[in-house]
């Protein structure tokens, strides 16, 4: 039996064998805080989200101290830094035990621990915290450790972040409250060991990234409050008032103005209704054409409640609305473009030129009800081709253009996976699988390829009423995503179209920007720059992407909001990542597009290239700024 990779306990009277006091453990505390938070981070569950992880792993690390003596563990730290100091080992003890307890599933049997709940503090309001991003190995190692179970996560981290024998790790996580340790030091095995990846930035919880959160969001949700104690002042007193009663309207809140245009925009008998040839003789392909269609375009009570949450949604109604779209009632009387059942509930979609409207309410009832909105404003061709009909169990249907003559269902990260038919039936698809409501780690992504006489499209389910077009090639020249070529663009960045679920997306554009042969004969890369646009125009996203041999998926190496890199009003872009090779020697990769003339990179690396490559040796960790020069002499910077 061999006990060699066991720490021999200390002998009483020791350094482990003396109590902790608080003073003792504080100072372990803020002496190792950084390190002690990077192992909360790495321990806990990665489907809590990259935000969630940061503010629970320093809440923990910040709970750790005692709350008078307590005796020491028996584990002494195995760093020089920290070697025989109880004071670390019993705030690392405490740091591992409160992370698995995170990552306990909540029952109704027990109440939750407080490890379970989202940390108090420390509080941060208005902004999004998360680590900088790592490359390609990193995103690997962290996707290997998600399916690892908490205690076997906990064994690798604890083997590789602070160098303990499997002995030690068995002790520290038998303390930890495991009950099969050995279990997890097996499964932890599985995963290969690539220990060096753990010091990188990618798991730093101290080095973070700030950004803001939806500020539209907030600012609706001000304006909401204000709006609603001014309804709520004036329906009170309005309340005792003579009138018709709220009946017709169903799930509207009570009439508080007379007005006559208002009212007329309420008036179902004066609802745009168009020809269902109208699209066959109009120069226009847009929303401006569709025929109303459903099998309760005639119901006129259906409509008129439909019409009337519109202008005065009541307390009980669900309203979304995509960023930077109003969600005040139509100036005028809107265009109808469906009205009928749909499974267990009524659905009536309407336009009023700028917005799509989607009212839906259960068929018994209409308490439940829901009003979607959507931007659209100058949507035409395949931007105005498919509306959302209904989500349900994982699926999506589609409410077609009228010049749609074939609807199918493709997988974009497999090109040659093929396309499977969804039969038409006046108008609506059969369900598809949609990618916006899947959860867990993204393998496949489905989208809908439209075909009319002109040609095919493709759209995504991007979590809105109006899903995403996808095009592929240069942003001064963008095609439609559906060639052969197209396609293998897309392919390994599919999955990349879930950063921009519920953004009000209106295209997103994928350039295949350059290839580069990596050094070391591992072959060569690929670089991608994808650019999702918004119907509000601002708010744009770019990803700058890096793809290598043999990989599924690519991996997005930098990221920027708002900027005009990779658009057709500047069609150039440049970008780095910190590659290492199969022989383990790591490199400094950057290119830039075709027109870049020289790339250069300075700081914690140098180096310089003649045209858009560059590939410079170094090592792990370091940081670099990039500096290309176009054809025209003038200085691009690198995306972050």
């Amino acid at each position: 039996m061999q006990s060699q990779d066991v720490a021999p306990r200390p002998a009483p009277g020791s350094p482990a064998d003396r109590v902790v006091d608080v003073e003792q453990a504080e100072a372990a505390l803020v002496e190792h805080y950084p390190r002690l938070v990077r192992l909360a981070y790495l321990v806990l569950p990665p489907d809590l989200g990259r935000g969630r992880r940061v503010l629970t792993a320093h809440a923990l690390a910040q709970r750790a101290l005692p709350r008078g003596r307590a005796s020491a563990p028996v584990i002494p730290a195995q760093s020089t830094a920290r070697e025989a100091d109880p004071g670390y080992a019993y705030v690392r003890l405490q740091v591992v035990r409160t992370a698995l307890e995170a990552g306990l599933p909540l029952t109704l049997r027990a109440w939750p621990k407080r490890a379970q709940l989202p940390p108090l503090l420390p509080l941060v309001r208005g902004l999004r915290l998360f680590p900088r991003s790592g490359g390609a190995e990193e995103l690997a190692l962290d996707q290997l450790l998600a399916g690892l179970s908490g205690p076997a996560r906990a064994a690798y981290v604890l083997r590789g972040l602070e160098r303990l024998p499997d002995g030690d790790v068995r002790e520290v996580l038998t303390e930890s409250g495991v009950t099969d340790a050995d279990a997890a030091l097996r499964e932890a095995d599985t995963v290969a060991a690539r220990y060096g990846l753990l010091e990188s930035p990618e798991f730093d919880p101290c080095s973070l990234q700030a950004r803001p959160t939806d500020l539209m969001r907030r600012r609706r949700h001000a304006r909401a409050a204000l709006a609603a104690a001014a309804a709520l002042a004036v329906c009170g007193a309005l309340v005792a008032l003579p009138g018709d009663g709220w009946g017709p309207d169903g799930a509207a809140a009570p009439v508080y103005a007379r007005n006559p245009a208002a009212e007329a925009a309420l008036d179902p008998g004066r609802l745009v209704r168009i020809s269902p040839a109208a699209w066959k003789t109009s120069a226009r392909t847009d929303f401006s054409v569709w025929p109303a269609r459903g099998d309760l375009t005639g119901d006129r009570a259906l409509l008129r409640r439909a019409l009337a949450v519109w202008a005065r949604p009541g307390g009980t109604v669900r309203v979304s609305a995509t960023p930077g779209t109003p969600s005040g009632g139509p100036s005028g009387p809107p265009q109808l473009l469906y009205a009928g059942d749909v499974k267990t509930a009524r659905v009536v979609i309407l336009y009023d030129g700028l917005r799509i409207a989607r009212y839906a309410e259960p068929k018994e009832g209409t308490a439940g009800a829901a009003l979607d909105f959507a931007r659209v404003d100058g949507a035409a061709d395949a931007e105005a081709a498919a509306v959302v009909l209904d989500r349900a169990d994982g699926n999506v249907r589609y409410l077609t253009a009228p010049w749609v003559t074939k609807a199918a269902e493709r997988d974009l990260s497999k090109p040659g996976a093929g396309l499977m038919d969804l039969p038409l039936t006046d108008g609506i698809t059969s369900p598809m699988a949609s990618p916006a409501t899947h959860a867990g780690a993204c393998t496949t992504w489905n989208v809908l390829q439209l075909t009319d006489a002109s040609g095919s499209s493709l759209v995504s389910d991007l979590g809105e009423l109006v899903p995403a077009r996808l095009t592929a090639g240069r942003p001064t020249s963008p095609k439609e995503a559906t060639g052969a070529e197209a396609l293998r663009t897309w392919a390994p960045f599919a999955c990349s179209l879930g950063e921009v679920r519920g953004q009000g997306v209106r295209t997103v554009n994928a350039w295949g920007y350059a290839r580069q042969s990596l050094p070391d004969g591992n072959g060569s890369a690929a670089w991608v720059c994808t650019r999702a646009e918004t119907w509000r125009g601002d708010g744009t996203r770019v990803l700058a992407q890096f793809h290598t041999p043999g990989g599924l998926f690519g991996a997005p190496v930098a990221k920027a909001g708002d900027v005009p890199a990779c658009g057709p009003r500047d069609p150039h872009v440049l970008a780095g990542v910190l590659w290492k090779s199969e022989a383990g020697s790591w490199y400094l990769l950057a290119a830039g597009d075709r027109k870049t003339e020289s790339v250069r990179a300075s700081g914690g690396v140098s180096g310089s290239a003649r045209g858009n490559l560059l590939a410079v040796r170094t090592r792990q960790g370091v940081r670099a700024e990039l500096r290309g020069t176009l054809e025209d002499g003038r200085s691009i910077g690198g995306l972050r």
